[in-house]
């Protein structure tokens, strides 16, 4: 079996010790489960215990199917081929090359880092026995929903999974108490952001959910706090948080919210995933439906004068302050040959008003020479505008498993500042991914835990390096490398102390504590060990996760230091 990718990065250390009490159990070992255990544990939940046989199988010896083989290769870098499976991943490098369908055929089809099984939990009761099962046998515990994932939280090698994809329905309901009055959405766990939006619409609300429609609500988008289109009007997904249903470790079914286990709230809303219980349901905001105006453009760079560029993403960011404040959202993409905007979304703003807010930036491209030529858009609804943005709904335009991350938050304060570091990471071959936004009037009174510097931030950055399914692996290892240790730190160093959004991060962030949960990681680490004082709850950068390590083929042991 080929080693896990957790070993050739040197992320953690190995040689943890099949015997040893200090180490989960693993696949081999004296104390994993007999087959008549895990039949019992699938007597238990009903039938739903799945063994995890790779979605790649069908492109290998001796399970070879060339029909299927071609249709796994062609859906593959969309998310709905995964979020169907107990165990597929979206994040290449986590998946390890065990069993994908663009390596050859006759290489061998592994587990690798796929979970060992998987229940299909639709109940609180499955989540508890599967938990429960974890713990007795000393298992490796994992929790999964769609597989959207780019720091391989969402899975691990010789684990059992709780998979939430089918804790299904949507109820609107009236919601009051001392913090809020007005309309909400209760979500299952399995929800997906496509769902909820059409459950709302149908009231004539709205909610917050990520730009990729395939993406669960109530799992690691809200909990990691979770940017929207809707976030400069609403704010982050955690921000809109009311209430959780969570199995604790322990077994039980709680309620968390300001006002019952408000701990455990303000944990799940910003402070990480998979890691202070089994969230079942989640119960947000909703807001009223609207008018929605958009637009996007693309500024390439003029045939022999490639430095234009850099002055039409100096113009951008000079008129994005203004933009924001003025009620909008904005997406932008550029590199070293182009600036483009796929999304903009004005909430309860007409056209007219958007061409009046973009003016100022058409303006400063009008004096550099740039032709500004943007597609305007207005539609009577959010879920009409969010459909031609994103869409097709259900499962969206958007691709997974193309990139390796990194990111950063960019203060407000260092924007003007920050162009001779855009100009570098451009001239390094980086796609850099902006999400413009101001939530800074959301989550006062320390109302979540959310990273703080979220609130002073302007731009959400991701930046990527393309991900090369038929490349050599070491090749892909040595790219993921160079964005830890060469393009990482040049957005670090023009933003100190600004933190990152840890969905949409360098799993292999050396600060990770201050960076993606800043002062907020001493009451979280807290509240960890209150709730699941036994850390049967793991997943990677996640509070408390220091207290595990991961050896060569993927154990986990007690970290020794």
């Amino acid at each position: 079996m080929r080693s896990l990718i957790l070993s050739f990065l040197l992320l953690w250390t190995a040689g943890c010790k099949a015997t040893t009490p200090d180490c989960k159990c693993f696949p081999g070992d004296s104390c994993w489960p007999s087959g008549d255990e895990w039949d019992h544990l699938n007597s238990t939940v009903g039938g739903r215990l799945v063994a995890t046989v790779p979605l790649g199988s069908p492109c290998h010896n001796p399970n070879f199917d060339a029909q299927e083989c071609e249709r796994l290769q062609s859906e593959w870098l969309y998310s709905s081929i995964h979020t169907e499976s107990s165990s597929s991943m979206m994040a290449p490098l986590f998946a390890n090359q065990s069993c994908d369908p663009f390596q050859p055929r006759d290489k061998p089809c592994t587990l690798g880092n796929y979970v060992r099984y998987a229940v299909n939990a639709t109940s609180a009761e499955n989540v508890a026995a599967t938990l429960n099962f974890a713990k007795e046998k000393n298992i490796r515990f994992v929790i999964r929903n769609t597989g959207h994932d780019y720091l391989g939280r969402s899975t691990g090698a010789g684990s059992l999974s709780v998979w939430t994809h089918y804790l299904k329905g949507t109820e609107v309901i009236d919601w009051k108490d001392d913090h809020y009055q007005g309309n909400a959405l209760k979500v299952g766990a399995g929800v997906q952001g496509f769902e909820a939006l059409a459950a709302a619409h149908a009231e004539n609300l709205v909610v917050v959910t990520g730009e990729c429609p395939s993406v669960g609500l109530a799992g690691g988008y809200t909990q990691g706090g979770g940017h929207s289109a809707l976030s400069t009007s609403f704010g982050l997904a955690a921000d809109n948080t009311l209430e959780f249903e969570v199995v604790t470790a322990d077994g039980e079914l709680v309620k968390a919210s300001r006002s019952e286990n408000s701990d455990l709230y303000w944990a799940l809303s910003g402070g990480g995933t998979g890691n202070y219980g089994v969230v079942i349901s989640a119960t947000v905001r909703a807001h009223p439906e609207a008018q929605v105006s958009g637009a996007k453009f693309l500024v390439a760079a003029p045939e022999g004068r490639p430095e234009l560029i850099y002055k039409a993403i100096d113009a951008f960011h000079a008129a994005l302050p203004e933009i924001v404040d003025s009620g909008v959202m904005i997406i932008y993409f550029f590199s070293d040959s182009f600036l483009q905007i796929p999304a903009l979304t004005a909430y309860d703003k007409t056209e007219a008003e958007v061409k009046q807010i973009l003016q100022p930036l058409a303006d400063s491209l009008s004096d550099l020479g740039i032709k500004f030529e943007p597609n305007f858009t207005h539609f009577p609804s959010y879920y009409e505008h969010y459909g031609h943005y994103w869409g097709p709904l259900p499962a969206g335009n958007i691709q997974v498993g193309t990139q390796l991350f990194g990111g950063r938050l960019l203060p407000r304060s260092k924007l003007k500042d920050f162009s001779p570091t855009a100009r570098k990471l451009a001239e390094m071959g980086v796609i850099y991914i902006g999400v413009g936004l101001n939530v800074s009037r959301f989550g006062v009174n320390d109302a979540n835990s959310v990273l703080p510097q979220w609130r002073d931030s302007i731009v959400q950055v991701s930046l990527t390096l393309p991900w090369d399914n038929e490349a050599p692996w070491e090749e892909m290892l040595a790219t993921q490398k160079r964005m830890t240790e060469e393009i990482q730190p040049i957005i670090e160093a023009a933003t100190p102390g600004a933190g990152a959004y840890i969905n949409e991060a360098d799993f292999q962030q050396k600060d990770w504590q201050e960076t993606f949960y800043g002062v907020n990681y001493d009451n979280l680490l807290k509240i960890k060990k209150k709730y699941d004082p036994g850390h049967l709850f793991y997943s990677t950068v996640a509070v408390g996760s220091e207290a595990w390590s991961i050896a060569n083929d993927g154990r986990m042991c007690q970290s020794q230091s």
